[in-house]
């Protein structure tokens, strides 16, 4: 059964009563206004001290008695063919306990995987690799973009062009809009092959019983259950023979979903050798072979009508992921701004070089990067300043409000017409936008549980990807029982839990702590009915708030929640919930915005980026802590990305140069700026927590507004990415 609630939705300034149609036992959405005592306040992390002590575990912490260090023996060759594997040697030598000739027989890039061993220690497995023989069949191979599309290009598979289906989409008619518009401009962007540099690597410890019908695997993973069920498929298991657990997770990006290779490799050594098996990534193995976000070529024309409106946007992007796909780029350009008629063809490029996976706003970053400095060139050439074009263009209301925000913080009108210094150092500022939807999805499920001591425990079989979780959970079970945070305990990563959805596109929040919230409402329920006799009323008369519960008004007719939990008849008693499918709600789209303020000298071309001021909405923030970590660590990710990352192959050899911490070029310390972050609140009525995640919308737009702050440095846009020195003297025309 369901019921009909009238929510005051919206924002500061601009609120509407909304009618949803929610089930009968979900707990009434929080709307605007509503006061909450623990949600919304600044908490550090619970796992905190877990973490600066050493004491939380990763899957590289994990030992097992008996158990061997897996290595994995990777092809030197961008092409091959393997004609035959010698694992004979390898299995002789002391101290090994498993051998494996993988079964792939076609090798398509340097890196990928051929065997693999265990053995007793580290350096053994390595020196086992050694010794395995394989008669590789070299094949033609190609691994740039421009020279992969041509007709006379090596292969990749066997199905001839490396050229992908080519996919179209349009709305009005963009060539007349191109025509009558007032002012155009055409450019060509380029971003480049970024790599996740998890900072834990890949890796995982598997084990299979003596029976060998039952497997546990320790593993890095975004996903336990995606992984539960790979390998129950893998080894022909039933899924609750699987069990998939992940304490703690040192990055994933969007590179960690499912059973990756090397969670297979662990297990499959582990069943062989009748014994547990580790196996970690080495960084180089990690950067060549686990994921990356795809690069792009996006050529763009763009028309404005006399107003400054935009009029019509065409683009052709091409993008290659390697030997596998996902180098889409336009998701931007149909849903940031306003215009009535758009275009766009998209083709991916298969390359001998290894596979693209998510990365955090698959598409996104490189879409915006183009869109924004695109919005700036046509900007300058229309004449109008670039917020208050951006502004004409944009029709979602909390963007506006949140352009405003952040041009205060930032001091844009001074900013922006300050002179650039009659020295070598240019400052420059910029403004882009974001935009995401992560609204989560209907399917985990909770379990929330108060022991006789007065203690809470939380039970979601998730994982914490390192954004607080384990915090964000909590928190919300707080809130609904009138507890303060450190009475609750959040126990995820772990597959014996109830199921939840993989942490990548920003679900992990707005998917998982609706279903807490109802599960702690059921447990207050059952609660609330212990206590009711006691105080003389009944259930529906009783309310949960400062560690008590009490009839409603009353201060007097009270009872303590642990009190109530002494006369629980058993050890414990539990609640389960679960996230029911979004509401109608008020937006389910998340704005915002960021500006960028930076310094570049026109003499040795080195950027350095000074300020950023960041104003986004997520629905209802649960932690501004945890929170504001989420929009810092999008930020310095975007400015990497701006300024220094690039995967670089060598096109004779086939292989990445560039694939250790050494040579990969990161953002450092000395490079982070000053960042100031604004959450701008919005009551969504979407769940009934109203939870929106963080994780992209705070990237999208970082490195676009770094890129656009250059462009007004030194007057000439730069649109490669990344825009290293050589890149802006070359804009500058210096070289």
């Amino acid at each position: 059964m369901s019921r009909r609630v009238t929510l005051n939705l919206g924002f500061q300034g601009n609120t509407q009563d909304i009618t949803v149609v929610i089930p009968d036992d979900e707990p009434t959405p929080w709307q605007w206004g509503d006061r909450l005592s623990v949600v919304g306040k600044p908490t550090p992390r619970v796992d905190g001290p877990l973490k600066v002590t050493g004491a939380a575990h990763y899957t590289y912490d994990i030992e097992l008695p008996g158990m061997l260090s897996g290595a994995i023996l990777r092809s030197p060759w961008p092409h091959a063919r393997i004609r035959n594997i010698d694992v004979s040697a390898a299995q002789n030598l002391a101290g090994v306990r498993a051998v494996l000739a993988l079964d792939d027989r076609e090798i398509r890039f340097a890196g990928q995987e051929v065997a693999a061993v265990a053995a007793i220690s580290s350096d053994i497995a390595a020196d086992a690799l050694k010794l395995i023989k394989v008669d590789y069949e070299t094949l033609p191979f190609v691994v740039d973009m421009d020279a992969a599309a041509k007709d006379s290009a090596p292969s990749v598979f066997r199905s001839g062009s490396n050229v992908g289906k080519t996919k179209n989409s349009s709305v009005g008619d963009v060539p007349k809009g191109l025509e009558i518009a007032a002012s155009t401009i055409e450019a060509t962007y380029t971003t480049p092959v970024q790599t996740h540099v998890c900072l834990e690597t890949h890796g995982a410890v598997a084990s299979f019983n003596a029976a060998g019908d039952q497997l546990t695997v320790w593993c890095s993973t975004q996903g336990i259950f995606s992984v539960r069920d790979d390998l129950a498929v893998y080894f022909s298991l039933p899924p609750d023979s699987v069990r998939v657990v992940c304490e703690y997770l040192g990055g994933g990006f969007g590179s960690k979903f499912g059973a990756t290779p090397e969670i297979i490799v662990a297990s499959r050594l582990a069943k062989r050798a009748g014994v547990p098996v580790k196996v970690m990534l080495p960084r180089a193995d990690e950067h060549r072979s686990t994921g990356n976000r795809p690069n792009s070529e996006q050529k763009v024309k763009m028309g404005v009508d006399r107003d400054g409106k935009l009029i019509a946007i065409d683009l052709v992007t091409r993008g290659s992921g390697g030997i596998g796909g996902g180098a889409g780029s336009a998701g931007p350009f149909g849903s940031v701004y306003r215009c009535a008629n758009i275009r766009v063809q998209e083709t991916g490029i298969y390359t001998n070089a290894g596979p693209s996976s998510p990365m955090r706003a698959p598409g996104w970053p490189q879409g915006c990067f183009a869109l924004e400095l695109a919005m700036d060139e046509m900007a300058r050439k229309a004449g109008i300043d670039r917020l208050e074009f951006r502004r004409r263009n944009s029709d979602n209301p909390v963007r506006a409000a949140e352009y405003e925000i952040g041009a205060r913080m930032f001091g844009w009108a001074e900013k922006n017409e300050a002179a650039k210094s009659s020295g070598p150092i240019k400052r420059g500022v910029g403004v882009a936008s974001a935009e995401w939807h992560a609204v989560g999805v209907s399917g985990p499920e909770a379990q929330v549980i108060a022991h006789r001591d007065g203690s809470v425990e939380v039970r979601v079989g998730t994982q914490d990807i390192g954004t607080g979780t384990r915090t964000v959970l909590a928190i919300v079970a707080a809130e609904e029982l009138g507890l303060p945070v450190d009475r609750v305990k959040s126990e995820i990563g772990d597959t014996r839990f109830l199921f939840s959805v993989p942490s990548g596109g920003s679900l992990s929040a707005p998917s998982n702590s609706p279903a807490v919230r109802q599960a702690a409402a059921h447990l207050k329920d059952k609660l609330f009915r212990i206590a009711a006799p006691i105080l003389g009323a009944e259930p529906d008369d009783l309310e949960a708030a400062d560690e008590m519960i009490r009839v409603r008004a009353s201060t007097s007719r009270a009872i303590s929640f642990t009190d109530v939990c002494k006369r629980i008849p058993g050890d414990s008693i539990s609640a389960q919930g679960e996230r029911v499918p979004n509401y109608g709600g008020f937006r389910s789209d998340q704005a915002g915005c960021q500006f960028a303020e930076v310094e570049v000298d026109t003499e040795t071309g080195i950027i350095r980026v000074k300020h950023v001021v960041a104003v986004h909405d997520a629905g209802r923030i649960i932690d501004p802590l945890t929170a504001r970590s989420q929009v810092n660590g999008g930020i310095l990710m975007g400015i990497g990305f701006a300024l220094f990352e690039d995967r670089r192959m060598d096109p004779q050899l086939g292989i990445m140069v560039n694939p250790t911490m050494d040579d990969y070029k990161l953002l450092g310390a000395l490079d982070v700026p000053q960042i100031d972050v604004t959450f701008f609140e919005v009551a969504n009525g979407v769940t009934n927590t109203g939870v929106m995640g963080l994780g992209e919308v705070s990237h999208v737009a970082s490195t676009a507004a770094v890129a656009c702050a250059v462009y007004d440095a030194i007057g000439v846009p730069v649109r490669s990415l990344p825009m290293t020195p050589d890149r802006v003297l070359a804009a500058l025309g210096h070289v």
